[in-house]
């Protein structure tokens, strides 16, 4: 079985900075995608960032230029340096890695972690 476990979040004033950490444990043959999403209230859930496994990212737009993602391999493990924090950000963050387990390709969730942006 594998599971991620996500640290980092919490209360922060707006300008902020935040750091994420997600990191996968378990039977790991390889990861591919990994990413973060986030959900405020009353919304849909969302990518924020996401890297390939050959270290190509991609960002929403509104967090383009704000926010780093970025994974190490051998620890299977992805990251969110989160920059200049807005009101908007505030929500429930989650991992997401698309692990090669067992001969298997399944896409695994951390438990979500939240931000609250406030003054």
């Amino acid at each position: 079985q594998v599971q991620l476990v996500e640290s980092g979040g919490g209360l922060v004033q707006p300008g902020g900075s935040l750091r994420f950490s997600c990191a996968a444990s378990g039977s790991i043959s390889r990861i591919n995608t990994m990413g973060w999403y986030r959900q405020a209230p009353g919304k849909q859930r969302e990518l924020v960032a996401g890297v390939s496994s050959g270290g190509i990212s991609n960002y929403a737009d509104s967090v383009m230029g704000r926010f780093t993602i970025s994974r190490d391999n051998a620890k299977n493990a992805v990251y969110l340096q989160m920059n200049s924090l807005k009101s908007a950000d505030t929500a429930i963050y989650y991992c997401d890695e698309d692990v090669w387990s067992s001969l298997r390709l399944r896409d695994y969730w951390g438990q979500g972690t939240q931000v609250t942006v406030s003054s």
